[in-house]
């Protein structure tokens, strides 16, 4: 019930204007990075609270679609083989993910939905620019990269 009352909190406060980039829940600023909190980064219970609108994709905005493609491709291109490289990735993913939130211009369930993907992502990306260990890093991009491909199951 906690977790469902959470949850309802931080889809309010992130669906009341997403255009306030400056949101605590968009920028998540705490600094404890013990191990419970990073095994939290690769929870997945967020994906059963996803849904299709009555079968078929939700319609998102061109520019969260053109930024999804540019986190992905940054995720391919940039070279991580160090802790700075990982964070340096972490850093332009963030620029991106910011430019959607700050240009989204989504209503209702599709952008409910939306946002129920797109914070643990935010979560993830805050972990990535925080890492500790090469081992650490590898295991959240890859996250990320799984994450980003869901986005095209729930939406077009």
């Amino acid at each position: 019930m906690k977790k469902i009352i959470g949850l309802l909190f931080v889809i309010t406060t992130l669906t009341a204007s997403c255009k306030n980039t400056n949101k605590k829940t968009a920028t998540d600023t705490s600094t404890d990075s013990t191990t419970s909190q990073t095994d939290a980064l690769f929870e997945t219970a967020w994906m059963n609270d996803l849904s299709l609108n009555n079968g078929r994709k939700w319609e998102a905005n061109k520019e969260t679609t053109e930024g999804v493609l540019k986190m992905q491709t940054l995720l391919q291109s940039e070279t991580t083989h160090t802790i700075e490289e990982y964070v340096h990735l972490a850093s332009k993913l963030n620029v991106v993910k910011n430019q959607i939130v700050k240009e989204c211009t989504m209503k209702g369930a599709s952008h409910d939905n939306l946002h129920l993907w797109l914070y643990p992502l935010i979560k993830k990306i805050k972990g990535l620019s925080e890492v500790k260990s090469l081992e650490e890093a590898l295991k959240l991009k890859q996250s990320i990269e799984e994450h980003l491909k869901v986005y095209a199951t729930y939406f077009q």
